[in-house]
């Protein structure tokens, strides 16, 4: 089978592509799930990629989870018991999340189709979300009986508020492009066949900026997410006395006076 994760390079910029149309992109297996951590791993090792793209092939972002594996009790989840079922989560689609977590480069969903379940989590694991003007998004996990079981509960009350995010997960309704933009779940909508070309825009401008202030500031503002403010605060100034070591901080800081474009090395 091919991997999950089909892998394009712009530039600076990798496009994750996820290659299961058949299956509406759905995350079928523990291989699937591992691809992520172990292509990230290498993404923030690379000082040259600074920015990512995750789309979906066809017509569909990504449905979530196999609901066919899930009655057939095969794929990663679920087991043939309750214990068994949760380790197989914690081993597999949880590992995602945290690969998320621990990744340096910003990401960009580019939200092509339906983004239902884990494929709208997946979508809010990423820094930055565009949809196409044909997405659908739907934390629907209550419409097929279970829970959200890889992070959602955590990620989308961050993203749009404590009541919307319960008003979606009780609910499980999808919500249409424009009421997705005008509840904060994306940051723009655009029309399907401008999608690919506006989250590439975004990802160069990205990459116009220096590498390491652009992946500390990130990691800033995920610390944030948990850290008291002047915890923040010790972790930001301990950031900016490295940043300020830089090379490109010294060059931004020169082509700023002398009014030029400044010519960044990564170091």
């Amino acid at each position: 089978m091919t991997p999950f994760l089909t892998v394009t390079r712009e530039g600076p910029v990798m496009i994750l592509t996820m290659n299961r149309p058949d299956r509406r992109n759905a995350i079928s297996t523990l291989e699937d799930c591992h691809q992520f951590e172990t292509l990230f791993e290498k993404l923030t090792d690379d000082l040259t990629v600074a920015a990512i793209i995750l789309t979906g092939s066809g017509t569909a972002f990504s449905s979530g989870g196999d609901l066919k594996m899930m009655r057939d009790r095969s794929g990663f989840a679920p087991g043939a018991t309750a214990i068994a079922t949760r380790n197989s989560y914690r081993k597999a689609i949880q590992r995602i999340p945290l690969a998320f977590d621990r990744l340096e480069v910003p990401t960009i969903a580019a939200i092509n189709g339906p983004a239902i379940g884990a494929g709208l989590d997946l979508a809010c694991m990423c820094d930055i979300r565009i949809a196409s003007d044909r997405a659908i998004m739907a934390e629907s996990f209550v419409k097929v009986g279970i829970v959200p079981g890889d992070g959602g509960a955590w990620l989308l009350p961050r993203i749009v508020g404590k009541s919307k995010a319960a008003e979606m997960t009780f609910t499980g309704d999808p919500l249409t492009p424009a009421e997705a933009l005008d509840w904060g779940l994306v940051s723009r909508v655009v029309p399907h066949e401008r999608l690919m070309d506006e989250a590439t825009a975004l990802a160069l401008k990205i990459s116009a900026n220096p590498v390491h202030s652009v992946r500390l500031s990130k990691r800033l503002m995920r610390e944030g997410e948990h850290m008291q403010l002047a915890s923040l605060l010790e972790l930001s100034a301990a950031f900016q006395a490295i940043a300020h070591e830089t090379e490109d901080h010294t060059e931004a800081v020169d082509a700023t006076l002398n009014k030029r474009p400044p010519q960044f090395k990564g170091r």
